[in-house]
């Protein structure tokens, strides 16, 4: 009987063996046939169902459908692990998905790896960007991740962006909010340096707020991290009448007059926004200049209009587009509650972001005039287009934690503007190194 000589005797060897063969047929015919129509049922929907893709992310075009498109997009629950920022496999794969991916499409999700440098660490920040030094003890703020809905950001990697930035200028050019996102980066790269004594403001500066232009280098990669404050990106004006009176106008055909400083940087990130909102630009009476003439009344819509041109022409007039990448932030969202920043309004006490598409703001008219200056322009523009995703973070503002405890009065002023540091401007720098790794990662250093 060999092998089967311990088998039961109720069950012969060749009946046991014919019922083996046909159990194994059966089951061959069943996975053949399942498999069948697996495959009918697949080329059925794919048949009714084509595939979509994402708007290209560095065509400026194609995201302004962003905006103009009232349907909410569905919230999405992503607990997926972050990528690890020193896997080269995976940020090459993250890489390769921004050819097609909206990175401005996405959601705030908690990550605990961050933040990427520790609160207090960088000594480099605004006393009002510092909220944990000025006595805020949530944490939360620090932990979120802006994740893409149809991809993942590459992490950022403070050594390889310095590599990309080895004997180039970046300049940081705008209001106090790109200043905030200029301290952002400078605080990134230093971290992960282990000589941080090597990193440098150029005029021996200690405090970053007051003056109009500062440098921060990075002696190890022979690269400058700088920002120019040019809220209005044109020129403030002083005139005098006949009876010696001075004030101050808006020359919206004259670009700022730092721009000879910057024009030859090699990577330069543009923002104007936020000052257009302020009372004496919002009003329009008797401030904006044109040439000689002094406009009695005029919208800061149609004045922002007008500012951008003068800026995109010099722009296509005086950047050489093969040796200069420009970028342009786009409008970071304020969350005052119960008033303005001058007439009681608070953001105080909010600890998490909104989490609903459906509670966010209505998106004011600055951004689409910002859209179709930028499609009108020669030179290609990359968009930083963070204005829904800084609509999200209520929870991310300094508040009343602009000034240290002793110092904060009853009813202070709250700053629900500006970005606490570490914060939502790191999460700007990381979409700003996926952009550069794109642009210059095959550009010899």
């Amino acid at each position: 009987m060999g092998f089967f000589k311990n088998l039961p005797r109720e069950a012969p060897a060749p009946n046991l063996n014919r019922q083996i063969l046909l159990q194994l047929s059966l089951a061959a015919i069943s996975a053949v046939s399942v498999t069948l129509l697996l495959f009918f049922l697949t080329l059925s929907f794919s048949s009714r169902v084509p595939p979509t893709l994402p708007p290209v992310i560095f065509n400026p075009q194609l995201l302004i459908s962003f905006y103009d498109d009232p349907s909410p997009i569905p919230s999405l629950s992503l607990s997926a692990a972050p990528p690890d920022p020193l896997d080269e496999d995976a940020n090459r794969d993250d890489l390769d998905q921004l050819e097609w991916c909206d990175v401005f499409d996405g959601m705030w999700v908690f990550d605990d790896s961050l933040p990427s440098y520790l609160p207090g660490s960088c000594p480099f920040i605004d006393a009002a960007f510092d909220c944990h030094a000025n006595g805020r003890r949530d944490v939360n703020y620090t932990k979120l991740r802006w994740q893409p809905k149809s991809c993942n950001i590459p992490r950022m990697d403070g050594r390889q962006m310095l590599d990309l930035l080895r004997g180039k200028r970046l300049a940081f050019v705008g209001d106090s909010l790109n200043r905030n996102m200029w301290e952002s980066l400078v605080c990134m790269l230093t971290h992960s340096l282990t000589n941080k004594s090597t990193v440098f403001e150029a005029s021996g500066r200690k405090e970053f707020k007051t003056e109009s232009f500062y440098s921060f280098i990075f002696t190890e990669y022979n690269c400058s991290i700088e920002f120019f404050r040019s809220p209005f990106l044109v020129q403030p004006w002083e005139i005098e009448d006949s009876s010696g009176r001075k004030w101050e106008t808006l020359r919206l055909d004259k670009v700022d007059n730092s721009s000879d400083k910057y024009r030859d940087a090699d990577i330069i990130v543009f923002n104007s926004g936020h000052w257009w909102t302020h009372e004496k630009t919002s009003k329009g009476l008797n401030y904006y200049q044109e040439g000689d003439k002094i406009h009695p009344r005029m919208t800061s819509e149609e004045a922002y209009q007008k500012a951008l041109m003068t800026w995109a022409q010099w722009i296509d007039a005086n950047i050489d587009p093969d040796r200069t990448h420009v970028l342009f932030r786009g409008y970071s969202w304020t969350h005052y509650s119960g008033g303005q920043w001058n007439s009681g309004g608070s953001c105080d006490g909010e600890t998490q972001p909104i989490t609903e598409e459906r509670h966010l703001g209505s998106y004011p008219a600055f951004i689409h005039i910002l859209n179709s200056v930028l499609l009108d322009m020669k030179t290609p523009v990359l968009y930083l287009n963070i204005t829904k995703m800084t609509d999200y973070r209520k929870d991310g503002h300094p508040s009343v934690y602009r000034y240290p405890e002793k110092e904060r009065k009853k009813n202070v002023v709250q700053d629900c503007s500006h970005w606490c540091l570490p914060g939502v401007p790191d999460a700007w720098n990381e979409i700003l190194f996926a952009m550069l790794l794109q642009r210059l990662g095959n550009d010899p250093v």
